[in-house]
């Protein structure tokens, strides 16, 4: 029973009495007073003028810290007994006084209650208590005596009980509490006691000490600063002597004093030594300065040459793993510090394809031996693949141990690109030339095959058998054309007649196009830029193009898919394919299963394709790049294995305001004529051709097998209205010389040229001279009549 309140939560429990506030109040206001303020400020610069106050502040101090953790502990250890003694009366309260309470609570006798509560609250240091009736009752018993309060108190609750049929039944609770205020204020008085005397005691003894060092010591010291204040080694002043009184025996600052005196008259020594060496040392710094500014020179000379002979510097370890990358890297495009901590196989981009390659320069690197000229692979940090030459020289220590190496790297994806382009030119000039000769003479036999079969199938429309079979001629001879067209264009030899286009107009009438060729499974979308600008080009050229783009498109996508076209305006930089300048873009996108990695740098390769045997010429893609390039513009590629591929063509921007309509135009029914035509072709059957061709059409013809016997018929005073004449032709004389020598005859003649490869004699750079005009063979009769017609309505040049 007397024990039951050692589990309450607020035993012990003490509180800092208001009274204590106050005052603690009081001194912080004294502290932040500005007269303490100032006076403080002074102390403390007094106190950081010498040995001697800061000897005192070092003293109070420690001695403040000391009386103060003293002080301190004493009045914890008197509190805590004073606690304990309050507490003990607290339990001793609970032995004594709760068996009568629960008796007279029992018996409900409120005023032997309040008698015995009195007198509880009677003994020291207790300030209240009370007693409540723990009852399923209306209005419990509840007495109490002396004021609770919330701060500064210990408390206690015990239970009372009654023993009903020998059972101990709870009825009730005594609680009581303890002030602390007094032990508080005790405490205060015997502290303020503690901390004075020591603090008296503290500042007489710090005094005395400070007088004796001050006697003693500190004014010794001044003497020695202002001696060695006023000391001048070129004039040394006599020995240091200080005014004391001898004592029996030398202390230490007479041992300091000897000691300064030697030092004294050693430095005067070595005063007159130092002065000699510094002569000698300013004419060694002289020489040395003169070797280090020719060092420097020779590195940098070095240095200069080596940059001259490299672009980049790097060294490995024994491991073969890079330590060092010079600056100069990051002017590539390499990052340093990705390649510091790998070895060079790690890097490159080509150690798999070419394993041999490692394998042998691992070989040489675990031989340590030197190595020149090594060139691999590798990507920059943007993952763009240079090409790579390296040189290595071994490095060894004094004892023989291997270091590692030292080289150097040049970059040569410059020097590789130029390669390479010099060698697809010079591809592209033997394609030209190869491609030029053959559609010579096959577009010369083209053109009797596709002019004869008209009039066969024109004799033979009640026949239907025959007529198939001439319509299969007629079709392998328009592939034939086809093909040999796809060769020029790729060679760059094909005859352009650029002109100003709406794009956006032109790709729709190609949409119309496409739906037929391309099949119900692949859907067409179109994503036209508003304001695209108007382009400089070939119409029909560039309507084929996009139809070659589109059927690749559709072979990419079996399964079906998406096809999209798009324009728009692009402004290029010169770090492309073509020139820097404006550009209107004409995209084809599928949702095919993409190009390979592999061979995506060679579909634009002549006769290069992935197709099976029997579908298609590999010529689609290249008509498309030579298109674009003798165009003046350029073509991209973007794709992805199972990601679809983007073809983009940039066209050359036209200055003009208003563009030539794209639209399909109606073909016009061969034209008729009398005029009479002077026909220069060299191939007979060519020849043959054009004569039936043209007297089927009412013209009346004057032949000539090349450019002499064209003129000697001019010469004799013949009278013609067209010269229609091929460009290549033998005896020393083309078609272009053939006009001009006509037209000096003859001014005002009108000229028709015809070819199946027209070389730089009309064209240039791509297109037609201008006022030239042109039928390209192979060609039928409508496109015969419509530009002898054209020819002879227009107005004749001057």
């Amino acid at each position: 029973m007397g024990n039951a309140g050692d589990s309450n939560p607020d035993r012990g429990r003490a509180v800092t009495p208001a009274g204590a506030k106050q005052d603690l109040n009081g001194i912080r206001s004294a502290f932040t007073s500005p007269m303490l303020a100032a006076l403080l400020s002074r102390i403390f610069n007094w106190s950081r003028s010498g040995i001697g106050p800061r000897l005192l502040a070092a003293v109070l101090l420690f001695s403040s810290i000391v009386t103060l953790t003293l002080t301190a502990l004493q009045l914890y250890l008197d509190y805590d007994r004073e606690v304990g003694v309050i507490e003990t009366r607290l339990d001793e309260v609970g032995r004594s006084s709760t068996a009568s309470l629960g008796e007279s609570l029992w018996n409900l006798d409120q005023n032997q209650l309040k008698l015995q509560l009195d007198g509880i609250l009677r003994l020291p240091s207790i300030r209240a208590a009370e007693v409540r009736e723990v009852a399923d009752r209306p209005n419990p018993i509840r007495v109490a005596v002396g004021e609770r309060g919330s701060s500064s108190v210990v408390t206690r609750d015990y239970p009372l009980t009654t023993t009903v049929q020998g059972t101990a039944r709870p009825i009730g609770v005594l609680h009581v509490e303890a002030t602390l205020s007094d032990v508080y204020q005790q405490l205060l008085n015997r502290a303020l006691v503690i901390l004075a005397s020591q603090a008296a005691k503290t500042f007489l003894v710090s005094l005395f000490i400070i007088y004796m060092v001050h006697l003693l010591v500190t004014r010794h010291l001044v003497a020695i600063a202002d001696f060695v204040s006023k000391y001048s080694l070129a004039r040394p002043p006599p020995p240091l002597h200080l005014e004391r009184r001898p004592p029996y025996d030398p202390d230490e600052l007479d041992k300091v004093i000897d000691a300064f005196n030697t030092m004294c008259a050693n430095l005067g020594r070595a005063y007159g030594e130092l002065r000699e060496a510094n002569a000698n040392l300013e004419r060694d710094l002289k020489i040395r300065r003169r070797a280090e500014e020719d060092a420097r020179a020779s590195e940098q000379r070095f240095r200069d040459y080596a940059e001259t002979a490299s672009d980049w510097f790097w060294e490995t370890g024994p491991d073969h793993v890079f330590t060092y990358i010079s600056d100069r890297a990051g002017a590539f495009g390499m990052d340093r510090e990705a390649l510091i901590g790998k070895r060079r196989p790690d890097a490159a981009f080509d150690h798999d394809a070419e394993a041999e390659k490692w394998r042998n320069h691992m070989a040489t690197l675990d031989r340590h031996e030197p190595f020149r000229k090594f060139e691999y692979r590798g990507r920059d940090r943007t993952g763009r693949l240079h090409s790579f030459s390296v040189n290595g020289q071994p490095v060894f220590a004094e004892d023989g141990r291997f270091m590692g190496y030292r080289g150097s790297s040049t970059d040569l994806t410059a020097q590789h690109e130029t390669e390479e382009r010099l060698r697809q030119s010079q591809k592209m000039d033997a394609i030209g030339q190869l491609t030029g000769g053959v559609a010579h003479d096959f577009n010369n036999v083209l053109t009797v095959i596709t002019g004869t079969i008209e009039i066969i199938q024109e004799g033979l429309a009640d026949k239907p058998e025959l007529a198939a079979i001439a319509q299969l001629i007629d079709d392998a001879a328009l592939r034939g054309a086809e093909i040999t067209s796809q060769l020029l264009t790729f060679a760059r030899r094909q005859p352009l007649e650029p002109r100003e286009i709406d794009v956006n107009g032109l790709v729709v009438e190609t949409a119309k196009l496409l739906r037929p060729i391309l099949g119900e499974h692949v859907e067409i979308v179109t994503r036209l830029a508003d304001d695209a600008w108007l382009a400089m080009a070939d119409p029909s050229q560039l309507s084929s193009a996009i139809v070659n783009l589109a059927v690749n498109a559709r072979d990419a996508m079996p399964d079906g898919g998406t096809l999209t076209l798009e324009t728009a305006n692009r402004e290029l930089d010169s770090s492309g394919d073509g020139d820097a300048g404006s550009y209107v873009m004409v995209a084809v996108a599928d949702t095919g299963h993409g190009i390979p990695a592999d061979i995506r740098d060679r579909v634009f390769e002549p006769f290069f394709t992935t197709k099976g045997v029997g579908r298609g010429t590999g010529l689609g893609l290249s008509m498309v790049y030579g298109f674009a390039k003798q165009t003046g513009g350029s073509v991209a590629i973007e794709s992805e294995e199972g990601h679809g591929t983007v073809m983009r063509l940039f066209l050359p921007r036209s200055a003009g305001e208003a563009a030539t309509r794209t639209g399909p135009v109606a073909a016009p029914a061969p034209a008729r004529g009398h005029e009479t035509i002077l026909v220069v072709e060299d191939d007979p059957l060519v020849q043959g051709y054009v004569i039936a061709q043209l007297g089927s059409l009412g013209y009346r013809t004057l032949t000539a097998s090349d450019g002499a016997t064209a003129l000697a018929l001019v010469d004799q005073g013949v009278s013609f209205d067209l010269l229609f004449t091929d460009i290549i032709m033998p005896g020393g004389m083309n078609g272009r010389e053939l006009a001009e020598a006509v037209r000096l005859r003859r001014p005002g003649v009108r000229v028709l040229y015809t070819s199946g490869y027209t070389d730089n004699t009309i064209v240039h750079e791509g297109h037609l001279d201008p006022g030239v005009a042109l039928l390209p063979k192979p060609y039928r009769k409508a496109d015969l009549s419509q530009k002898i017609r054209e020819m002879l309505a227009g107005e004749p040049p001057l």
